[in-house]
């Protein structure tokens, strides 16, 4: 099995229960999803693709986890959409080295692999997850772009355990809106619903991922371009 590696670099997790944590970072190329915000467009959209993309073994990736990471740094496995490919080789050379593995999936395929934690991010607006994948989720991350976005996102986690955390993340290009209308729309939310929780990207206001060589730099517009038709 090779895998295709848009980037990988070690950094923090930004996001969700796990913030904070010290995390190698596993991109992995290509997603059906198309979603109008993505800020990793490098890895389906063809005017942000890199010119190559690396393919890379199970044993090559847990190698250079070993080199460029300490022990105790959990693995992060995302995208694109990782669980396209069949995860259970790369999971279990992880493993071996004593690393949790974490994936961060919208869930459309079912889940290969004995992963440790499942990050899932649901996306209403085009293919929902599957039933199987949902009820193996962890935690949800709710990506609101428009406060519509919350109920949508709801609407797509029947079966969901009862001790998975939701949580509302602001798409990056309205977590900073003078406005505050989607960061207002979140707070209302949690208010009126307790099981769910405001989230932010707590990575970008550091700039974590940039301290690595590895991570890429390019700056990719947010919030869709029409012209580019996304």
């Amino acid at each position: 099995m090779k895998y295709p590696v848009y980037e990988r670099f070690y950094t923090w997790q930004g996001e969700g229960v796990h913030l904070g944590r010290a995390a190698y970072f596993i991109r992995l190329y290509g997603c059906p999803q198309a979603c109008p915000w993505c800020d990793s467009a490098g890895t389906w959209h063809k005017d942000y693709r890199p010119a190559g993309v690396t393919l890379m073994s199970d044993t090559d990736l847990a190698e250079v986890v070993r080199q460029d990471s300490p022990d105790g740094a959990v693995v992060v496995i995302t995208g694109g959409e990782p669980i396209l490919f069949d995860l259970a080789p790369l999971v279990d050379a992880l493993h071996a080295l004593g690393r949790r593995v974490h994936l961060e999936t919208s869930g459309i395929a079912p889940l290969r692999g004995d992963i440790d934690w499942v990050t899932l991010s649901p996306k209403p607006f085009g293919q929902w997850p599957e039933a199987s994948v949902v009820a193996q989720a962890s935690e949800v991350k709710i990506i609101v772009h428009d406060p519509a976005d919350i109920a949508a996102g709801l609407d797509t986690l029947t079966g969901l355990r009862e001790d998975a955390v939701i949580w509302l993340h602001p798409e990056w290009s309205k977590a900073r809106e003078r406005d505050m209308g989607v960061l207002n729309a979140i707070t209302d939310a949690v208010k009126a619903n307790p099981r769910l929780r405001a989230g932010y990207q707590m990575h970008k206001l550091y700039r974590a991922d940039d301290l690595d060589v590895h991570s890429d730099k390019r700056l990719i517009p947010l919030g869709g371009n029409a012209q580019l038709g996304y």
